[in-house]
């Protein structure tokens, strides 16, 4: 009886020490700025870092199996990893759209974030891409074909020129027309969600023309998401035939709607 009280304390202690270095380590990843953030060259900035807090709290535990473990959740940040592609990625489009005022970063959950304002994207009411817009484009299109597995998200934004009746699907629109032409370039559209959010979320105040055209952008997110582990996809592959047979029973006995 008392070595299994002891037992008790000893995995109360653990969990304890667990949630003291997770509180710990995610705090110090939320206060890092966009420029420590991109200092990650290279590396899955979430993996890397929770492979680490794993190791630590394993080692102080005495149980690595419990630090392996703990470092995968703390790892999987937002399910989004920054691979070597998504970095190469980021450099070049640092590369395409150098002098211009375009902003390319790399966000806290691990994905890469182009914003484009309207001063090489679209002008006050209208959804079509000018010129400029094509050689930004041009490199995105070239990095997610060197990058398969990765997606891509692109909302486009107004200003508060107009109501939301015209501003909403005006946003929408912008958003589809730069799907459209990543889609000319050769991206399969599957890989390419759009959304609008009108004039809903301003970067700055709309309180001058130079304000209006820096609300008046597209962004667009690159994101690659965590592999599936390969113990997961055996066990989904490997999965008895009875218990597929009863998957497949409760499927088919759902009522109509």
């Amino acid at each position: 009886m008392m070595k299994n009280l002891n037992d008790g304390i000893v995995m109360h202690n653990k969990s304890i020490l667990y949630v003291f270095v997770l509180v710990f380590a995610l705090g110090g990843c939320a206060t890092m700025n966009e420029s420590q953030q991109s200092t990650a060259k290279g590396t899955a900035m979430g993996t890397g870092a929770g492979a680490a807090v794993g190791a630590i709290i394993g080692a102080i535990a005495g149980d690595p199996a419990l630090g392996a473990g703990i470092g995968a959740g703390v790892g999987a940040v937002g399910g989004y990893i920054w691979s070597n592609r998504m970095e190469e990625q980021k450099r070049k489009m640092e590369a395409a759209t150098e002098g211009t005022k375009v902003s390319v970063t790399q966000t806290a959950d691990n994905q890469l974030k182009v914003n484009v304002p309207s001063d090489i994207s679209f002008d006050t009411g209208q959804s079509t891409i000018k010129p400029e817009m094509h050689p930004v484009l041009n490199s995105l299109a070239a990095g997610l074909i060197s990058n398969p597995d990765s997606q891509v998200t692109v909302i486009g934004y107004t200003d508060d020129t107009g109501n939301d009746s015209i501003n909403n699907p005006l946003s929408v629109n912008r958003a589809a027309s730069t799907r459209a032409y990543l889609v000319s370039q050769g991206i399969a559209s599957n890989r390419i969600s759009i959304d609008g959010r009108g004039s809903s979320e301003p970067v700055v105040p709309n309180t001058s023309p130079e304000n209006r055209a820096k609300n008046r952008r597209v962004e667009i997110l690159v994101k690659e998401a965590q592999p599936q582990p390969r113990q997961q996809q055996q066990q989904e592959q490997t999965l008895p035939q009875e218990e597929q047979y009863q998957d497949q029973q409760r499927y088919i006995e759902q009522p109509a709607y």
